[in-house]
């Protein structure tokens, strides 16, 4: 069993007055109250020390872990029951996870539907839920004018240890040129490029680099938070991740990666391809060090098989080359600050781009829904982009996230239908990610949390 531990931690960040309504929604452990979702929450970032890609893994080891909140003259404090030992030096919570563990209490009471967090915003439209994500990401205090060079790196969380020094290697120039890092916040090519960065930071005395993460209920768990980041702001599903992620960044580099990398480039493109946002700047790199050209040769084949040619525009492929990725990105941030400043538009948010308003909706991915995908190639190729990144997010909730896991247990893998063209390449795809151990950390065996059957 793993070292536990049992203490008080206070408030630090960006919260520590809590309303009587806010503890008793934190306590309520009812269906609609917080409590489990804070628990599961915190708990993922206080076990940041351990690499696992296994959620009900996680539940179990600590299934006695509790949260209790303590009302105090000072300030809210937390009561931390047989939590993960790793959080803590001696009997002292490490800084950077105390700063995390603040952020969860934050963002879940600020999602949770308390009176007028969205105010008179219809998050029965796109304009809605886009102002809705600005709200978040606001709150969090994302926004900093003065410093709005942000690139977001994607990538695997299972990588080989060649590409996770590279993606240092990558982040150390991107530091250089004094460019903040975003991440989905957990190992891997997640946390390379922040690591990397704070060092070329330092070289260039940047007072206080950023390094954002950006994650969500579903996934925090099998990504615990990397100590790097410090600013963690949790969404409320993956979807506001992923548009809170392409109205932040200023340009985006893409590292090898499985499904879930596969996911996000995807949505990237089903966004890119969107006639309304044609001749808008938006830099987008996919790299990785000497050795991984059949990666991206299989994804530039998968990408152009199935959404045309005219896809390939919207990306650059650079191996084995940091100060180049890095110069590229940037450049683009300059041309993005310069797009922006003609168009009056934010430097800290991107209003410009349009998001459409199904791929703003949570996709749930249950058996029903993930046969009913419309996996042809005869459809707007936007269109399929977006049908695909949900066959994606499905098989990323089949591998890490513990609904999915529970789901495929109960009733066997996923069934995706489709036209056998597109079904061959994506078992090409899905295929190379299980060869190269990309689908689980290494070491685990993997079994396919999906079937492909042809229409």
């Amino acid at each position: 069993m793993p070292e536990k531990i049992t203490a008080v931690v206070s408030p630090t960040g960006s919260l520590n007055r809590l309303s009587q309504y806010e503890v008793a929604r934190l306590r309520d452990a009812n269906d609609g109250g917080l409590n489990e979702l804070f628990r599961r929450c915190c708990l993922a970032v206080l076990n940041c020390g351990r690499e696992q890609d296994d959620p009900l893994a996680l539940l179990e080891d600590y299934r006695d872990f509790e949260v209790r909140i303590l009302q105090r003259d000072r300030g809210v404090a937390l009561e931390l029951v047989n939590a993960p030992a790793e959080a803590f030096v001696g009997d002292k919570m490490i800084l950077g996870v105390r700063e995390h563990l603040y952020a969860v209490l934050r963002d879940v009471l600020y999602v949770s539907g308390a009176p007028g967090v969205a105010g008179d915003l219809d998050l029965g439209t796109s304009e809605g839920i886009t102002n809705f994500v600005f709200h978040l990401l606001r709150n969090a205090g994302a926004f900093v004018p003065r410093r709005s060079d942000v690139v977001v790196c994607w990538g695997g969380h299972s990588i080989n240890r060649v590409e996770y020094e590279y993606t240092k290697e990558v982040g150390y120039h991107l530091g250089l040129h004094r460019l903040d890092i975003c991440t989905g916040c957990g190992a891997g090519a997640m946390k390379g490029p922040m690591k990397g960065a704070a060092v070329g930071h330092l070289k260039q005395r940047v007072g206080r680099g950023r390094y954002i993460g950006l994650t969500e209920p579903g996934i925090i768990a099998s990504e615990s938070p990397n100590p790097v980041v410090n600013e963690l702001i949790i969404l409320p599903d993956i979807e506001k991740r992923l548009e809170a992620f392409v109205r932040l960044g200023h340009a985006f580099v893409v590292f090898p990666g499985g499904v879930g990398t596969a996911e996000e480039i995807l949505f990237l493109l089903a966004v890119l391809m969107h006639p309304d946002n044609a001749g808008l700047p938006f830099p987008l790199i996919f790299t990785g060090p000497a050795g991984s050209e059949a990666y991206f040769e299989q994804i530039d084949r998968f990408i152009t098989t199935t959404l045309g040619e005219a896809a390939r525009r919207h990306y650059r492929i650079v191996v084995g080359d940091p100060p180049a990725v890095a110069a590229l990105a940037a450049e683009g941030v300059a041309e993005v600050h310069e797009y922006r400043r003609a168009h009056s538009d934010a430097f800290y948010f991107n209003w410009s781009l349009r998001v459409e308003f199904d791929l703003q909706q949570p996709f749930d991915p249950s058996h029903e829904n993930m046969a009913a995908l419309d996996l042809r190639l005869d459809q707007p190729r936007h269109r399929l982009a977006y049908h695909l990144r949900r066959a994606f997010s499905g098989i990323v909730a089949g591998n890490v996230k513990a609904q999915g896991i529970e789901r495929v247990r109960e009733r066997g893998p996923f069934l995706l239908r489709g036209e056998k063209r597109l079904l061959d390449e994506l078992d090409r795809l899905l295929e190379s990610f299980v060869r190269d151990g990309r689908m689980r950390l290494p070491g685990k065996q993997y079994h396919p949390c999906y079937r492909l059957e042809a229409a």
